[in-house]
């Protein structure tokens, strides 16, 4: 009877592992043979207690790798983690839901037994809720980070904490960046002087709270300073779009969605016609990247020629070179190295004492809640 019943185990440890396998892409990486054994030691569906780093075998779980941004933190975490020797696997969530559930759950049975996440469905609470619920089940942390998740569900679970930004600051930011530059250039940019300057939004995802706050608040902080200044307003390019924005039907936040947007737009808005677009605003660095793509086929922003401002938010290495180059306007520099220690720093709170938050008196932390906030900061060339 045990015999078979190890070889049931067996057979189950192996159909567990080629489910990994199916619920998008995984890397994994183990410590060298110089480094401490990184193979954990809680049991399967056990708790985790406080311990060192080699008990640790990480999940992290990326909503989708293609992601410029995201590029950039997983490139920041894989060095971090892998300079400490701990074990961990990379997830690519392929941005569906669906598969990043199904690699948070096969995780678990397989004994990863701290959970990193950057969710995919940011539009309700109930894909975050549910991975909680699986990591308290399991007796195990949680972190989440990027993408912003409720209150609720980061207080529903002590072993529970969130790494992001303020998204409302980017978008205060990006405001205050637009109006500065259009202060200083407005003649210039108001390409059919009619005293407001057209400008087209690049959302990205509806329902994301990153983007929300970045849509409404660059464009009203921006309105309300040019006021202050004495200046025009910021006007829509296509009045019969109330909402103001175009969005990313992916949700992917894609430089290719923004591209075939401005491809088009750019067949009807002209400076011919008189109704050109004279300003881009991106809610990330892809989106910006995009419309300048379609822009300089079109004769625009090439070094040298005239450009139609656009700004982005991340700051990403392609988008910096742009503006140092004079092709692009601004950023927002979203910080992927400050975002990736943040993480690590709440990962070694607990292998160090259990406590996720213990070592945070340095950092800015929601109250009543633990969320840690990286700051975001104006680029707008070296």
């Amino acid at each position: 009877m045990k015999k078979k019943l190890l070889a049931l185990l067996l057979a189950l440890g192996m159909v567990a592992s080629l489910a990994a396998c199916s619920n998008g892409e995984t890397t994994t990486s183990t410590a060298p043979s110089t480094a401490p054994s990184t193979e954990s030691t809680a049991p399967q569906g056990g708790d985790t207690e406080a311990g060192d780093l080699s008990s640790l075998d990480i999940g992290v779980f990326y909503y989708q790798y293609s992601d410029a941004y995201i590029t950039s933190v997983r490139t920041q975490m894989d060095s971090l983690l892998d300079s400490l020797g701990v074990k961990y696997t990379d997830y690519d969530g392929q941005n569906n839901q669906s598969v990043q559930t199904d690699s948070i759950n096969t995780a678990i049975v397989n004994g990863c037994n701290f959970l990193i996440v950057n969710i995919v469905e940011t539009s309700s609470p109930e894909a975050a809720q549910a991975a909680v619920d699986a990591a308290k089940n399991a007796g195990i942390p949680i972190l989440f980070f990027n993408r912003e998740v409720s209150d609720d569900v980061i207080n529903s679970y002590e072993k529970c904490a969130f790494v992001g930004t303020d998204a409302a600051e980017a978008g205060h930011l990006q405001g205050q960046m637009i109006a500065e530059y259009l202060i200083e250039n407005f003649d210039a940019v108001d390409l059919n002087g009619d005293g407001e300057i057209s400008y087209v939004m690049f959302k990205g995802q509806e329902g994301n709270a990153e983007a929300e706050m970045r849509t409404q608040y660059s464009v009203e902080d921006a309105n309300a300073l040019l006021s202050e200044a004495g200046k025009g307003q910021l006007v829509f390019y296509n009045p019969s779009n109330t909402s103001g924005y175009l969005v990313d039907q992916t949700g992917a936040w894609s430089a290719q969605a923004a591209t075939d947007y401005m491809n088009t737009i750019l067949g009807e808005y002209s400076e011919a016609n008189g109704n050109m677009v004279e300003m881009v605003i991106a809610n990330n660095d892809n989106m910006a990247e995009g419309a300048i793509s379609a822009l300089q086929t079109a004769g625009y922003n090439t070094e040298g020629g005239k450009i139609i401002p656009v700004f982005g938010v991340d700051a990403m290495d392609s988008a910096k070179e742009k503006i140092n180059a004079g092709i692009m306007t601004g950023t927002i520099a979203q910080d992927a190295a400050g975002m990736a220690n943040s993480l690590v720093t709440l990962m070694q709170n607990f292998a160090n004492d259990g406590d996720l938050m213990s070592n945070t008196g340095d950092m800015i932390v929601d109250e009543g809640v633990a969320k840690v906030r990286v700051p975001y900061a104006i680029y707008t060339g070296e």
